[in-house]
């Protein structure tokens, strides 16, 4: 494990020191499967990503990412940040798109520039699949809201793009604002369900330009509340394209995140439906902070 090179960078932020954290290791030799969940427990970031070689494989680069608890096949902070230290400090020139060989599957991301810098990343996520309904009243004990604060024109649903979210849609910012996750509950909740992570979301928010605020809980995955999570909104953003939300346009929505933590986030989602699915695209910007070296 000698000289592992790190980079930390902020994801889905608009400045250093906001959005979300993500180490990201370029040249970790051999380390083993146990070796990188150690290292992501003692980042204690939300994840940690792997750059298993810095050679293209099958189109794209092999990539494995940690919670502290465990490795993900999806997560996209993760993506959009690994993306972005490929393009950095392996490919070393302006490059219109690469690929992450994830668990998942391979996800693309385009990468956009201003003056040779890149200024923003997307990430196209897999069509979305849509699981079981939950019940208002199981929600809002988690929550510690009233039944009433849940926007009821809408269900409360299961959504995977790779990784399954609970989706929860409130009336208001100050349901939002007020949310306190009752833990017992919560585990006695995700016991049934695929989805081990909750996102609600509401119409009204911090920010004008900005059209839903959103916040999501993982204590299940060793993450409280995340500060800005892509591959949740990429599920927020299937499900408002399911649903009509925003009635039968497409989705073209920015998304605010991690006020409530003091992490300000903003995501860009975007999302259509054709024929047979649903096509979702979810961007933002990233921002180098640090550089560092386990030793």
């Amino acid at each position: 494990m000698d000289n592992l090179t790190f980079y930390i960078v902020d994801v889905f932020a608009l400045e250093k020191y906001t959005g979300n954290q993500l180490a990201v290791f370029t040249n970790i030799g051999e380390l083993s499967d146990g070796e990188m969940q150690r290292i992501a427990k003692e980042m204690n970031y939300s994840e940690t990503t792997f750059v298993i070689s810095p050679d293209i494989r099958e189109g794209g680069y092999d990539v494995r990412i940690f919670t502290p608890e465990q490795e993900l096949p999806f997560a996209g902070h993760p993506t959009l940040g690994t993306a972005y230290i490929l393009q950095q400090k392996i490919i070393n020139k302006p490059v219109e798109s690469l690929n992450l060989n994830l668990k998942v599957g391979q996800i693309p991301v385009t990468l956009h520039y201003a003056e040779q810098a890149v200024e923003w990343l997307w990430m196209q996520q897999k069509a979305p699949v849509f699981n079981q309904n939950l019940e208002i009243d199981t929600l809002a004990k988690v929550l510690n809201l009233d039944s009433s604060e849940i926007d009821n024109r809408f269900p409360i649903q299961e959504v995977s793009t790779g990784v399954p979210f609970i989706i929860v849609p409130l009336k208001t910012h100050s349901s939002l604002k007020r949310i306190k996750i009752n833990k017992d509950k919560y585990f006695e909740l995700v016991d049934t369900t695929q989805a081990k992570s909750i996102l609600v979301f509401c119409p009204e928010t911090y920010h004008a330009e900005n059209d839903l605020s959103v916040r999501v809980f993982a204590d299940y995955l060793g993450v409280p509340e995340d500060p800005a999570t892509g591959s949740a909104n990429g599920c927020l953003a299937g499900y408002l394209a399911q649903h009509s939300y925003f009635g039968e346009k497409p989705i073209n929505i920015r998304v605010e995140q991690g006020y409530e933590i003091g992490r300000p986030s903003l995501l860009l989602l975007k999302a259509e439906k054709n024929a047979d699915s649903i096509d979702v695209f979810v961007g933002g910007k990233v921002i180098m902070v640090a550089k560092g070296e386990f030793v």
